[in-house]
């Protein structure tokens, strides 16, 4: 790859039409929110415990009289590695800010667990989220759920997070009001996805088409007339954009800026002027949230 402004050129750049740009930055600056967070640690044997963050509309605002949201926020393999940081990485963070929540309709908890990820010595990833996880996930969920002003619950995630999201909807269908898989390779079968329709479970699903991790045409392209004939929500667009209106390219070692839907999801599908990425959606994911709340 050769250089232009210190960033690597991706290999699809000679795909885009004439007038688009690269984008290397979502807009919004991760962190900000962090100390809204609570820690707090879920005994697991199998897995080894597992730290997980809480925000908790009451605590900061909301009326303990009301009923809120449980977004579970579902991260991809290395992100637990950055520790806290991991809050912003799986795309949790700004549904925790004030404008956020307003959105949701006045609050909502967001709940982001952490796999114990392990590396050798080689830096390869050796431990992350699996299917032992898919239990005390839910144990965690339910312990939120104990203080009494909880209200629908949804899962949500990108990458390893997407997969983890249908698997959980696919195993415990009575748990969850809406789910959000993103960036997925994996598409349930019939039998599952009709299931997790019959359990009227909302589901939106987002991917690029030019997802640098699966082959869209080959992978999610024959799922779509099930998907569509179920009556999910399906948002797959040709480039997935930064709030600036550039296409989005981050390299980590390799290129993965149209895996990176998270970022479009945690801008809300808004671009920085206020714009839907997603026509269908035009108040975003937390006008999303907030009709299946209502509803």
């Amino acid at each position: 790859m050769s250089e232009t402004n210190k960033h690597p050129v991706p290999e699809w750049a000679g795909l885009l039409p004439e007038g688009e740009f690269i984008s290397y930055l979502p807009s919004y600056v991760g962190g900000k929110y962090f100390d809204l967070f609570d820690e707090f640690s879920y005994p697991c044997e199998e897995t080894g415990d597992i730290t997980y963050y809480v925000y908790d509309p009451v605590k900061h605002g909301a009326d303990a009289g009301g009923k809120y949201p449980v977004l579970l926020w579902l991260h991809g393999a290395t992100n637990a590695l950055n520790g806290k940081f991991c809050i912003c990485n799986c795309g949790g963070e700004l549904f925790a800010s004030p404008e956020y929540q307003e959105k949701m309709g006045g609050g909502a908890y967001v709940v982001v667990p952490l796999a114990n990820e392990k590396t050798n010595d080689n830096g390869k990833l050796t431990e992350t989220f699996s299917e032992k996880y898919f239990t005390p996930i839910k144990s965690i969920v339910e312990r939120v759920c104990e203080c009494g002003s909880t209200g629908k619950i949804f899962a949500m995630g990108g990458s390893l997070g997407s997969w983890m999201t249908w698997k959980l909807a696919e195993k415990f269908p009575e748990m969850f009001d809406g789910i959000i898989p993103i960036s997925t390779g994996y598409v349930p079968t019939d039998g599952r996805l009709e299931n997790i329709a019959r359990h009227n479970i909302k589901v939106f699903v987002t991917i690029g088409r030019h997802d640098e991790t699966l082959d869209f045409d080959k992978d999610i392209a024959p799922r779509i007339p099930k998907m569509e004939e179920l009556g999910f929500l399906m948002y797959f667009p040709e480039w997935v954009k930064n709030g600036d209106g550039g296409v989005a390219s981050l390299f980590y070692g390799w290129e993965m800026g149209q895996h990176c839907m998270i970022n479009q999801v945690q801008a809300n599908l808004m671009y920085d002027d206020g714009t839907p990425y997603f026509e269908r959606l035009p108040h975003g994911v937390t006008g999303w949230i907030k009709e299946v709340c209502t509803k």
